[in-house]
């Protein structure tokens, strides 16, 4: 327990802090006054030493939750060995939590990379120079209406959400929008020309849609028989947060390309582009990099959070706590009318409102709760998969009061 004298000390820090980052951060985003200074388990504690029910999870890195003891003894550890290696040597942690990544995901070949947006840039590279090597010429991208990958050149060109892409038009060119799980509209743009179609099997920034087996199912086909990358965007809905290893698998279809990053490297920066041999052999030494991309420090890091997702089956516990939170917010559904929709599956579920979502999410922290709104209307829920029973109870007590004051 904090004591008074360490609470000021905090308190002047918190203060200090804010006063910096206001005066010498780029203005990117619009944050509350209070200042959180550490983390435990499923709760979050600020500079006045309150804590706060995490339902937020760092949009979705933080699947082990806070300070999680197996991350922070392998963090202590390799700390005091080797934090970076240049990717001219091999390390001891890369290639076995590659073999890990390709066994959960039915790839064959892994690169990593600093972060989901990176991850994607590497999947658009890996299509394009397939493309070109098998004499075809063909450098079209499709996406999906509603998508978010990510806020680099490429991965914003593939990204639908007009207010993301305007302000630094023009991007990347050959990009054409596909609407969400219109097969006709899918098969009338997809020719010879397209090298990639990438779609979010659930869509995590555009509101928590999931992608329909029909869709996939056609989607698989039109790149198999036109000799095109399916790629799937598991970023936000992929390492175990669907209730299984990735979303894609509750279809039959296996995607050619997967990109990954958010809990990936438990709470650290790490993304990872997996894919089969028969498209990750188009890259060779020279095509592509990454200075810090698979360093020691955070591929320890990593093995050690997909080893705990398996030795604690925490994919049960996903698909249980889901059903639970579920099951809650069908009762709230039922008590308050501006609740238009529940959607999701395991721990990546959104709450559509037919009221501004913002007031609802600064309410929740007043009252210690961290959730967000994504697209205006749909509060977003991304526990960690540690989460317990009596905490989706509290969270469902805690949304229900604020979901009242909205109702008065």
């Amino acid at each position: 327990m904090a004591t008074k004298t360490e609470f000021g000390r905090a308190k002047a820090s918190a203060a200090q802090a804010r006063r910096y980052a206001e005066r010498y951060l780029m203005n990117t985003y619009k944050r509350p006054s209070l200042v959180f200074t550490r983390g435990k388990a499923c709760r979050l504690y600020d500079d006045k030493g309150r804590d706060y029910l995490d339902f937020l999870g760092g949009i979705a890195v933080n699947a082990l939750g806070h300070a999680h003891p197996r991350l922070v003894r392998v963090i202590r550890r390799e700390a005091t060995r080797a934090t970076h290696l240049s990717n001219l040597f091999h390390n001891e942690f890369q290639g076995t939590l590659a073999k890990k990544l390709a066994r959960w995901s039915g790839m064959d070949r892994v690169f990593f990379t600093n972060s989901g947006t990176e991850a994607v840039e590497g999947a658009l590279k890996l299509a394009r120079i397939r493309a070109k090597q098998s004499g075809e010429g063909k450098t079209r991208i499709l996406a999906l209406e509603n998508s978010f990958h990510g806020r680099t050149f490429g991965a914003l060109s593939i990204t639908a959400t007009e207010k993301y892409r305007a302000p630094f038009a023009p991007l990347v060119p050959g990009v054409e929008f596909v609407r969400f799980n219109d097969v006709d509209d899918l098969e009338s743009k997809f020719d010879s020309t397209v090298c990639a179609v990438v779609i979010e099997p659930i869509q995590g920034e555009g509101g928590i849609h999931a992608v329909s087996e029909a869709f996939w199912n056609r989607a698989r086909e039109l790149a198999t028989g036109h000799n095109a990358a399916l790629v799937a965007d598991e970023i936000q809905c992929g390492l175990g947060r669907s209730g299984r290893y990735f979303a894609y698998q509750r279809f039959k279809g296996l995607p050619d390309i997967v990109v990954v990053a958010k809990p990936l490297g438990g709470g650290l920066p790490l993304g990872a582009l997996l894919a089969r041999e028969s498209f990750a052999s188009a890259f060779s030494p020279g095509l592509h990099g990454t200075t810090f991309g698979g360093g020691p420090l955070v591929c320890a890091t990593a093995l050690e959070f997909l080893q705990t997702v398996d030795d604690d089956k925490l994919l049960e516990n996903v698909r249980h706590r889901g059903d639970q939170i579920r099951a809650g917010l069908e009762q709230l559904k039922a008590r308050f009318d501006f609740i238009k929709e529940i959607r999701g599956e395991g721990l990546i579920l959104g709450l559509e409102l037919r009221v501004e979502g913002a007031p609802i999410v600064a309410e929740a922290l007043c009252r210690g709760l961290v959730i967000n709104c994504t697209h205006d209307f749909t509060l977003r829920f991304l526990p960690p998969f540690i989460i317990r029973e009596r905490e989706v109870n509290e969270f469902l007590e805690k949304l229900e009061g604020i979901l009242r004051t909205r109702s008065n």
